[in-house]
């Protein structure tokens, strides 16, 4: 077996992390073609608007997800890292998901549903054996979070093999929170953590270090967690508008003392706050657009490209260098996929807003999406990819 093969399976983070690019750049490809050459759409078991967010949050950012919980946990908990039979399998069960929603035209729903619903619970019952040498609240916590994402999913197939007449468009956006909410915790709690840690290298005086409020990270905590629930069971309704809107004012309020200013200095540490900046923004919108002020679409594209996009690009990449040996120093070309997925989300949020122009803004949104993931494909390459790097001295 070619040593390049053998290293890509060998650890959870370079088989995800560079499934996730290579997958995120062939749904953005596919959309901005179907959105200038409709006609060329396949026929799927959906519309192409439907297929095109499912496989955003239930398959791009669940390859984001694996490779980082199967990188994460074994560090949080001491635990073994996963087998490379084990990656492979799990691996498998991703890939078989997205060839089953591309050629849902033509297989019946039911068989779409179970193979595309396969992977998380896999996922989590690995997650699980690790966790529970150490199982503390904190992460425990995502295990349920990874439930709700496997509720959301399978919401979404219940309408398409007809079992449900009005669960498609409440697991799309139950799915989207409940990745927002996971970013809200785990971001809550490494960018601080990150920041601090850059600036006492820097040698940086500890008082101008960030601070972290626990009354406002148990609030966040708690709003994150009942988000995704209010979706689940509230659809679209006030309380789940309210409960957004109530962690983006909190996470703008937890995120006032963690330095961003600073972090300026470092992109790859920027990338963080940035993220996190979507993801409070984009709540405070969705909520207000839920309670009938705004563009929900908008709303909901600064969470999935700003937020979503920009956190998960941020986390890989600088997982992919630690994990691989690497300085955590993002090279050029990712520092410009940083900025590009931001102006991506600015973009669709703009163009969602406007009655000429809205195509055009579409299409650069989705533009500025490729390329961002281009770029990160060709700066992270030797990490996913090329032995680990052997560090002098």
């Amino acid at each position: 077996m070619p040593a390049i093969i053998t290293r890509v399976f060998g650890e959870g983070f370079r088989v995800f992390f560079l499934s996730a690019g290579l997958y995120g750049l062939f749904v953005g490809l596919v959309w901005g073609l179907w959105l200038t050459v409709p006609y060329l759409a396949p026929e799927y078991g959906m519309t192409p608007p439907m297929w095109h967010a499912h496989e955003m949050i239930f398959g791009y950012a669940t390859a984001a997800l694996g490779g980082f919980f199967l990188t994460a946990v074994p560090n949080w908990t001491g635990a073994p890292e996963a087998r490379v039979t084990f990656i492979t399998i799990v691996a498998g069960l991703w890939l078989a998901g997205r060839m089953a929603m591309w050629f849902s035209g033509t297989l019946p729903p039911a068989m779409v549903a179970v193979v595309d619903l396969a992977f998380v619970p896999i996922l989590v019952a690995k997650i699980l054996t690790q966790l529970i040498k150490r199982p503390k609240p904190q992460n425990m916590v995502f295990l349920a979070l990874l439930s709700f994402l496997w509720i959301a999913n399978l919401m979404t197939h219940l309408e398409w093999m007809g079992a449900s007449d009005d669960t498609l468009q409440s697991g799309l956006r139950a799915g989207l929170l409940t990745l927002c909410a996971m970013i809200a915790i785990l971001g809550g709690r490494i960018t601080p953590a990150f920041t601090r840690n850059a600036m006492k290298r820097a040698e940086v005086p500890e008082a101008r270090w960030p601070v972290s409020v626990p009354a406002f990270d148990k609030l966040g905590m708690g709003l994150a967690l009942l988000l995704p629930l209010g979706a689940l069971g509230l659809g679209i309704g006030s309380v789940a508008g309210g409960l957004a809107l109530a962690l983006g004012v909190v996470q703008f309020l937890r995120m006032a003392r963690w330095r961003t200013v600073w972090s300026t200095r470092q992109p790859i540490l920027l990338a963080l706050h940035l993220g996190l900046a979507m993801l409070a923004l984009g709540l405070i919108l969705w909520g207000l657009a839920v309670l009938g002020i705004g563009s929900e679409v908008a709303a909901l594209h600064i969470l999935g490209i700003g937020c979503v996009g920009g956190m998960t690009l941020a986390v890989m990449s600088r997982a992919a260098l630690g994990h691989s040996g690497r300085a955590l120093v993002a090279p050029a070309p990712m520092v410009v996929a940083y900025g590009l997925m931001a102006a991506a989300a600015l973009s669709r949020w703009i163009g969602a807003e406007l009655n000429a122009g809205y195509l055009v803004a579409m299409l650069l949104s989705d533009g500025l999406w490729v390329v961002a993931f281009a770029l990160y494909l060709i700066s992270m390459w030797p990490a996913l990819t090329g032995p680990k790097a052997v560090k002098s001295g």
